[in-house]
């Protein structure tokens, strides 16, 4: 099976370090160059806050074809986030996972997928809501695609609670990623929460 395609990058200092896994949105998958992908929204990208290369390890994986498919790479995901702990003496019980658009979607998927891995979840203007409700703490910034259907995801989220965090800063998708990925204050939430026991 081919490797999906990643990057990670890690913070330039010795230190156990958390990690954050960001899953991109459906513009982003192959054949766009990863590079670019994985920096036009999210933690890599230029107008994100410095705490989030100053104080995770961030993995940035890459879909091979559009769609909202993120749960389907479950495993792969998990191999790469294994991976990335090994090699960057990641703190393993503070994993946490991000995405954008159909990547907050697989934020949802995965941490359903997963719950024994990730400490808390951050989706960012996903288009669905879930099904089922992810455990782990989670903070949700809205945009225009999930501003309108704010009553269904704070039922199904639990929104409300420190612990259970919907924001709203106005903005339009893009914006809302922008804005959001920018806030060193979600940076900071994030690495309020660890897995119990690692």
């Amino acid at each position: 099976m081919k490797r999906m395609l990643h990057i990670v990058s890690a913070p330039g200092r010795a230190a156990v370090s958390p990690l954050l896994c960001f899953l991109h949105g459906y513009g982003e998958a192959a054949p766009m160059p990863i590079e670019r992908a994985v920096r036009l929204h999210g933690p890599l990208a230029a107008s994100a806050a410095a705490a989030a290369t100053r104080e995770f390890i961030i993995v940035a994986p890459q879909l091979p074809v559009a769609g909202d498919l993120w749960v389907r790479h479950a495993d792969e995901l998990r191999a790469l986030v294994e991976e990335a702990c090994a090699q960057q003496s990641a703190d393993t019980t503070r994993l946490y996972l991000t995405g954008f658009s159909y990547g907050g979607n697989g934020v949802f998927d995965l941490a359903a997928a997963q719950p024994d891995l990730w400490a808390a979840l951050w989706s960012v203007d996903p288009t669905r809501v879930p099904k089922k409700p992810p455990a782990p703490p989670l903070w949700l910034s809205a945009g225009s695609i999930a501003r309108p259907q704010r009553q269904a995801f704070v039922r199904a989220l639990g929104l409300g609670t420190p612990e259970r965090v919907w924001a709203d800063d106005g903005e339009d998708h893009v914006g809302s990623a922008r804005v959001a990925y920018g806030d060193e204050r979600i940076y900071r939430w994030l690495l309020g929460f660890a897995t119990p026991g690692g």
